[in-house]
């Protein structure tokens, strides 16, 4: 087991990328960005989707209950995502590659299914068994970057591999504008499908990192992978990266999800129309996307001038101030739509917290137990996610309104505020073998 407190110099010139490399890291980033576009496509047709299906499911298709059920039916997603975590013990054993393949196919395959939902629990089968696949393939896409690339360019890899999740967003919000403007929640699904393209070009034209394949007589993967991220020196990293990414996920999604659901309330306030009020849904949600962005590619320099704990506490504290403005705050204004708007860009930018994860995990954990390590703690904190976004599904029936519940999910990143300070800085140190 390599000795990972030892700091190495990093070149000061860039190493050139190999075409191998190039065409893997875009490989993985269209898959993360098709990933993002696939995960947010619920949100954007929550409010359609529940209309049509909810009377079907004997059920009367009251704002209310489409709260109720939509908090539901993503706690379920969540609980997918949760279960993501198996791909990370088999890809230590199997590799990055092949495996990154299988969760792209999953996702595509059961997010496209769900434009055949005929009851709310149909649509709640096809979002969890898409979530298997939506989690494991940013757990997959980051250690297979942090391992292909050059240690010179790896973190900055990172962070130009986190911002295809955000470009996913943005890609749901165009077709939302577009196609579910002219044919429907169903369609939005259908565009689901397009990533099965992608996962047969990952598994057919990237290989394998040579990190990787160097550990690959070693015995690992399956239960042993799992045992060993809980065994020393790796116990207290792998509680706290748990409970910081639960922190992020609980804070993150519940206001990412209801954004729109937010904008169509707040644009129906102000007079619009459904087909306008969807619009402005896909127009907010686009700058959200774009402020996301803008949040990722800060991460790297910040990260290696500040260290990773002081740029996450940052960026944690930036999402508790944007979630209290957004939802505690311009929701309640009587012309609340267009503050509510601007919130959101900044929402976004403090959003790209969790490239600060898809840098700083790789570098806690040895290449036997990357993948295993990186899958399990992103995924993992999905599970009280779900707890989470049932609970505010919860209060938003209970209360009669959507501000409120989302606005309490602030405290998730007091927590994380709280715990950041027992993680391991890695600032100036290289990956580990």
């Amino acid at each position: 087991m390599a000795n990972e407190a030892v700091i190495r110099p990093v070149p000061a010139v860039h190493t050139k990328l190999s075409r191998q490399q190039i065409t893997g890291f875009w490989g993985a980033w269209v898959g993360w960005t098709l990933d993002g576009m696939d995960s947010v496509i619920y949100a954007l047709v929550l409010s359609p989707a529940l209309t049509e299906l909810l009377p079907k499911s004997g059920y009367k298709a009251t704002p209310a209950n489409v709260g109720f059920a939509g908090s539901i039916l993503f706690a379920l997603f969540l609980v997918g995502w949760g279960l993501s975590l198996i791909w990370g013990p088999i890809a230590d054993k199997f590799g990055r590659t092949r495996v990154l393949a299988a969760t792209i196919f999953v996702y595509a395959i059961f997010t496209g299914a769900a434009a055949l939902s005929q009851t709310v629990w149909q649509l709640a089968l096809f979002r969890l068994l898409a979530g298997i696949g939506i989690g494991g393939e940013w757990a997959l896409a980051g250690t297979y970057v942090a391992e292909a690339w050059p240690e010179d360019r790896r973190k900055m890899g990172a962070g130009y591999l986190q911002t295809g999740y955000y470009a996913g967003f943005f890609l749901a919000s165009a077709l939302n504008y577009t196609v579910a403007a002219h044919y429907g929640w169903r369609a939005m699904f259908w565009c689901g499908l397009t990533p099965v393209v992608v996962a047969f070009v990952v598994l057919f034209r990237v290989k394998e990192p040579e990190r990787w394949q160097q550990k690959a007589k070693v015995k690992t993967g399956g239960l042993s992978s799992l045992r060993r991220i809980f065994s020393p020196p790796y116990t207290g990293r792998t509680l706290v990266n748990t409970v910081l990414l639960a922190s992020a996920i609980c804070g993150l999604w519940a206001a990412a999800v209801y954004a729109p659901t937010a904008i169509i309330s707040l644009a129906k306030r102000a007079g619009m129309l459904q087909p306008q009020a969807v619009r402005m849904s896909s127009f907010g949600m686009g700058l959200l996307s774009l402020g996301t962005i803008l949040g990722c590619l800060a991460v790297p320099p910040l990260a290696e001038r500040f260290g990773r704990k002081r740029t996450l506490a940052f960026y944690f504290f930036g999402m508790a101030v944007c979630i209290l403005l957004s939802f505690g705050w311009a929701f309640y204004l009587p012309q609340g739509l267009h503050p509510f708007i601007a919130v959101l860009f900044f929402l976004g930018f403090f959003g790209g917290n969790f490239a600060v994860f898809s840098l700083w995990l790789p570098e806690q954990y040895g290449t036997t137990v990357r993948a295993t390590a990186f899958a399990f703690t992103t995924s993992f904190g999905r599970f009280i996610a779900a707890g989470v976004n049932f609970g505010v599904g919860a209060l938003v029936s209970r209360m009669g309104t959507l501000g409120k519940p989302v606005a309490f999910t602030a405290i998730a990143f007091g927590i994380g505020l709280l715990v950041i300070p027992f993680g391991l800085e890695t600032r100036g140190k290289v990956l580990p073998d």
